[in-house]
């Protein structure tokens, strides 16, 4: 099973890009999204930017996997 999380970007340089979910940052490459534009969010798979997403969805995703990290 993968998973693929949204993440918001902060920054682009070259192909990689500063990422970040829940407030850490991390690197990812971008170079299978190359549209991608600072402020977009993405779905990070494996630290890859695997496509971009509408920031309404993003934002219900994080939501949802909070929910379920809190039922523990």
């Amino acid at each position: 099973m993968c998973l693929a999380v949204p993440a918001r970007v902060k920054s682009i340089h070259d192909h990689e890009a500063e990422v970040e979910i829940g407030g850490t940052s991390y690197r990812a490459s971008v170079m299978l999204t190359p549209e991608v534009k600072v402020g977009d969010y993405v779905l990070l798979h494996t630290g890859y930017a695997i496509s971009v997403v509408d920031e309404e969805e993003a934002k219900e995703t994080l939501r949802m996997l909070r929910e379920i990290a809190e039922l523990r």
